[in-house]
């Protein structure tokens, strides 16, 4: 069994594990600063649907949809959580391709749909310091995105792109007798470093950027939104695969028997952002399962 045949079959094991029982914070894609529970596991899963996607490496134009958009974030102390992230399968109905494609394609001239597993992520997040009642808590995520994604099917880019984010996040609010509603704002500002897939020797070092608040209602609901995304730091075109995206969410959070399910719509910031997009997913945290090495 090689190495990604491997990764997707310990993914979908603790998948199925624990689901009956991706994001940091479903639907948001911007990263809270606060840490899983030292000993308990996270798990998020959803499907996500996305007009007029665009793939400029290969050319293709489409709906996609994303299926077991997964993340599994583990607590190994008090300030430091790992965290696995990716899609299980990512399915493209093509509405237009560029011919010749940049690339070659392993797939038919005239065909109507293409599909791949989607690249997945490993990374480690580290809070540096708790909030007080002036100062945001701040912490720190860094990892790298494995090229699990055969550019050959016209979804991925084989390279291995690294990221580093500062995170910044403050609670406002007011708890009562019955009742809290509380207001959590939190932001990302980072780096990401893409190799060009067609060019040797050459990388865009993107600015990674997120902003993101979620309202609690009630007990059982929030609501959500954000603007998340990455902004190319090249003068004039972006090398193909590395251009600027970006996103605005809207959605809502509904804890029930001890899952979050979530829902939100998207619409693209960018010239290179799908058009819009709708999300929907569950989570699930485990209580404590198992025991860190001291």
């Amino acid at each position: 069994m090689n190495f990604k045949n491997l990764l997707v079959a310990i993914l979908i094991f603790f998948f199925a594990v624990n689901i009956a029982a991706r994001a940091q914070q479903r639907p948001l894609i911007t990263e809270d600063v606060d840490i899983v529970p030292q000993g308990s596991v996270r798990i998020g899963a959803g499907v996500d649907f996305l007009q007029n996607a665009k793939f400029r490496l290969s050319g293709l134009k489409g709906d996609e949809t994303r299926v077991g958009v997964i993340n599994i974030n583990a607590g190994f102390a008090p300030n430091i959580s790992f965290e696995i992230a990716g899609t299980l399968q990512n399915f493209l109905a093509i509405n237009s391709a560029q011919s010749p494609p940049p690339i070659p394609l392993s797939i038919a001239a005239n065909a109507n749909s293409t599909n791949d597993i989607g690249d997945f992520s490993i990374a480690a997040k580290i809070k540096l310091r708790n909030e007080t009642g002036n100062l945001p808590a701040l912490g720190f995520k860094f990892g790298f995105q494995i090229p699990n994604t055969d550019q050959a099917r016209g979804l991925g880019t084989n390279q291995n792109n690294i990221f580093g984010l500062v995170l910044v996040g403050k609670k406002f609010g007011k708890q009562y007798k019955d009742k809290t509603r509380q207001i959590n704002l939190f932001g990302n500002l980072g780096i990401g470093i893409l190799p060009a897939p067609l060019e040797r020797f050459t990388q865009n070092d993107v600015l990674l950027y997120g902003l993101a608040g979620i309202f609690r209602v009630n007990k059982t609901f929030n609501v959500v939104s954000e603007v998340n995304g990455r902004a190319s730091t090249r003068s004039g075109l972006a090398p193909l695969g590395t251009e600027s995206q970006g996103e605005f969410r809207l959605g809502t959070q509904i804890k029930t028997s001890g899952l979050r399910f979530d829902a939100a719509g998207s619409i693209g910031l960018t010239k290179y952002s799908p058009r819009s997009g709708v999300t929907f997913g569950v989570t699930y945290q485990s209580p404590t399962i198992f025991t860190p090495a001291q």
